[in-house]
């Protein structure tokens, strides 16, 4: 996980927090799309699990990310 958000820290030149956000975003959106792969993720981030303010952040970028591409997704 410290990899991940390491990489995404420096390819985008957000802080620390965000991009272990953005990290945890991504992960809860994979497990979501390919449940077959799920346990391989918990283990990327093991006891790391999306907060109550990472789950609304989510949302909101599903619903962003959907608007721009024309419909919202569920």
């Amino acid at each position: 996980m410290d990899e991940l958000i390491r990489q995404i820290t420096e390819r985008t030149g957000i802080g620390e927090d965000k991009a272990r956000l953005a990290a945890q975003i991504v992960i809860a959106f994979l497990k979501t799309k390919s449940p077959g792969i799920g346990s391989q993720l918990d283990g990327l981030a093991p006891g790391e699990g999306i907060s109550q303010p990472a789950a609304g952040a989510k949302n909101r970028v599903r619903d962003t990310i959907g608007g721009i591409f024309g419909n919202k997704t569920a």
